[in-house]
């Protein structure tokens, strides 16, 4: 069967290859897609990951220049305002190309980073040392004497590098087990052993990596003396394989993918001195919270996990006792749908005698806390939720006063950073102080040093593209990040607003061609992703471009934020739990109805629809279930039958199988291909090792055998990441403008 359905995908693909070009006599200009993706949506040259050096004199940070994507290693001095190239991938490689293992391509590929060079760096306790890795190998480079060392590592591919916290020594994972490097000797040590494929030590599970965002299996002591390590037992785990058809005579790659009411990964956590011995093996009832989501053990707090039952509606926080590896529970988290994760906490700290956490108030909305130590008892609420706050970035105390930076948003189009600053715990919050440290309303983020000093602050505007500027403790600017990237030729002509009343009101964009005319009617274009998790509409400039660029070829780009999308009320939020195929796609059709009554300009009678991944499964799922809003659709990627995908990203939100089967169902696509009556596009790359290509493969075999007419479009060997491939980019934007202006026209 999959033979056959592959094949059939093929031909339709070399089918449909010229179906929906450009009206002749009118091709498109896609000199600025091929420059965005060239340009790596122009954010090649500007700076990214500043990190405040301990001597908060200076600010590190890695930039590639503007056409090559390749990160270098940079120093911005807060005193002068000069930087300096530190380090560059070309001088440790001697002229040589990067090679990545396949390890490294799909860690990558999780956290979505598609350039090369140096794509992290560490800094040990006093700042003057950096850690690297480029080319499967690691180097210290030493600030002071401005020389570089290599790592005289075994062999075998090396991934996720970590000082200690002293400084002496150098922690990765090689193979399957943890090693450990001493500087002062020059030697590398085995922490773990017996690591093999099936069962792992210090590495990250894929759904830890793909949906808990946490990158790292393993986690020094403050004391350096010891290392807490995961255990990943894929034992009974379905294996699933990923085969190039362009390649046949190599070998499929495989990946552990555990699936809806299928087995999991059974995760352990042990704590291992580094020089070797027995494990202590941390207790806990596994059973009843098999995911090990979070794990923090900070030098100013002790080792404490965040555990998850499999519904993911209950979430509890463990202090460990690192010599016996007993716990204790310090709190736990309920509710009737899913609780959300957050990495950022616990963040401790000494002088408020207790530790940050971001918590859910009675409604269920989140709020930041302060917990005792060793108790977990609430002691304070320092940011109510109608700050509505989304992460704790930085918690620090002067001589008399805490401060706690975090991020927020008060509106769900924008993010920005802010500083609450206390002189007690038991203090009514209402009393206490919050200063914006950003106000103009875009996406602003924010790094921040231990213990004050100055920090860098990253903001993007509808009109400009992000900057870095970086402050003193006192909030004078210092200076910005230079930036060597090519600028956008134009600057988006989009709105944001909202339409509707109220709490059931929805967040819209709106995207007019630059040559627009108030006395035409537009086909218009929705653009989607409607998936929890993820804001789509936001004061951005860079995620206007594309939208753009579409909408100056005859159309009127709108996006809607359907329930569920994230930073609004919690009942928002949830109201999408066991109704992925239904609630957001009603949202969307109500948003744009809105959008046509205000906006007259907007033919409601010619709309199409266009989305990756989360936003495939709901373009596709609009020409399925509405064709009567929806006239042709271009679906990415798209989840097309929710029990293929990942257990802990689906079954948060539709619930465990097989009793929620119904709903699973339900949300299927599968049995709605005998109603398709609307022109589709389908999409999807290959070498897709998140959403895999089974999922169009399987759409496509039934629309055929339903007697359908559809197109479907093979990328060879492109992942999730489409747009990393610059050719991919330019090509499928235009093709997907051209399949827009066949089936939906021009402005009348």
């Amino acid at each position: 069967m999959k033979t056959t359905t592959f094949a059939l995908a093929l031909i339709l693909f070399a089918a449909v290859a010229h179906a929906a070009d450009p009206v002749p006599g009118k091709p498109l200009d896609t000199t600025f897609l091929k420059q965005y993706a060239e340009t790596r949506g122009f954010m090649l040259g500007r700076p990214v990951k500043p990190k405040i050096a301990s001597d908060n004199k200076t600010v590190l940070f890695l930039r590639a220049d503007p056409k090559t994507p390749k990160l270098k290693l940079f120093e911005f001095n807060v005193a002068s305002g000069e930087t300096k190239e530190l380090l560059s991938p070309e001088t440790l490689l001697k002229g040589a190309e990067e090679n990545l293992s396949p390890e490294e391509k799909a860690r990558r590929e999780r956290q979505r980073v598609s350039v090369g060079g140096f794509t992290d760096y560490h800094l040990d306790r006093d700042s003057n040392r950096v850690l690297l890795a480029l080319g499967g190998k690691l180097y210290v480079f030493n600030r002071v004497t401005a020389k570089t060392l290599e790592l005289k590592t075994g062999t075998g591919v090396i991934v996720d590098p970590k000082w200690s916290p002293d400084g002496k020594k150098i922690a990765y994972v090689r193979g399957f087990d943890v090693y450990v490097y001493d500087l002062a000797t020059e030697k590398e040590s085995a922490v773990t052993t017996d690591g093999t494929a099936t069962k792992t030590h210090g590495l990250a599970e894929f759904v830890a990596q793909e949906e808990m965002s946490r990158f790292s299996g393993y986690w020094w002591s403050p004391d350096s003396k010891h290392i807490a390590y995961e255990e990943a037992d894929h034992t009974s785990v379905e294996t699933w394989y990923v085969a190039d058809p362009l390649k046949p005579d190599q070998k499929p790659s495989e990946q552990f993918y555990p699936r809806p009411g299928k087995k999991n990964v059974s995760v352990k956590l042990g704590i291992i001195p580094v020089t070797g011995g027995e494990t202590v093996w941390v207790d806990w009832d596994a059973k009843e919270f098999e995911y090990l989501a979070a794990v923090r053990w900070d030098d100013l707090g002790p080792l404490t996990l965040q555990v998850q039952d499999r519904k993911q509606q209950k979430l509890s926080l463990l202090l460990v006792d690192s010599k016996t590896g007993k716990t204790k529970q310090l709190l736990q988290e309920k509710d009737t749908a899913w609780v959300n994760l957050n990495q950022d906490v616990p963040k401790f700290n000494g002088a408020l005698g207790g530790f940050a956490w971001m918590g859910a108030d009675p409604e269920g909305n989140a709020e930041i806390q302060i917990r005792e130590w060793t108790t977990g008892k609430q002691q304070s609420v320092l940011v109510p939720a109608k700050n509505n706050p989304d992460s704790v970035l930085s918690l620090y105390s002067s001589r008399f006063e805490t401060y706690l930076v975090y991020t927020a948003s008060p509106d769900p189009t924008v993010t920005h950073v802010m500083r609450h600053q206390t002189r007690s715990l038991n203090v009514n919050p209402e009393s206490d102080k919050d200063e914006f440290l950003t106000t103009e309303p875009g996406i602003h983020s924010g790094a921040f040093g231990k213990f004050g000093g100055p920090y860098a602050i990253t903001s993007t505007t509808l009109k400009q593209m992000p900057k870095s500027t970086v402050f003193t403790l006192q909030g004078v600017k210092a200076g910005e990040l230079p930036s060597l990237a090519a600028e956008p030729n134009f600057t988006p002509d989009v709105s944001v607003l909202k339409v509707g009343k109220g709490e059931d009101g929805y967040y819209c964009a709106v995207v007019r061609p630059r040559n627009f005319d108030p006395k035409k009617k537009y086909p218009v274009i929705v653009d989607v992703y409607g998936g929890p998790k993820h804001r789509h509409v936001v004061q951005a400039m860079r995620n206007w471009l594309v939208p753009q660029w579409l909408a100056d070829q005859g159309f009127i780009v709108v996006a809607i934020e359907n329930r569920g999308t994230p930073n609004r009320s919690r009942e928002w939020e949830k109201s999408v739990y066991l109704k992925f195929g239904t609630v957001p796609l009603e949202d969307q059709v109500k948003g744009l109805e809105l959008l046509c009554e205000k906006f007259p300009e907007l033919d409601k009678d010619r709309v199409g629809i266009v989305g990756w991944s989360f936003g495939g499964y709901m373009a596709a799922n609009g020409v399925l279930r509405k064709p009567d809003v929806f006239k042709a659709a271009v679906a990415g990627a798209p989840v097309t039958d929710w029990e293929d995908y990942d257990t802990h990203y689906t079954e948060r939100y539709m619930g465990l199988l097989p009793e929620s089967k119904l709903m699973y169902d339900q949300a299927s696509l599968i049995p709605l291909a005998k109603d398709l009556k609307r022109p589709l596009l389908l999409v999807h790359g290959t070498a897709d090792d998140n959403v895999y290509y089974r999922h169009t493969l399987k759409l496509s075999d039934a629309l055929f055998r339903a007697g359908k007419d559809f197109e479907a479009l093979a990328l060879p060997g492109v992942t999730h990441m489409y747009s990393a491939d610059p050719t991919v980019m330019e090509r499928l934007w235009s093709k997907s403008a051209g399949f827009f202006k066949t089936h939906l026209g021009e402005p009348k």
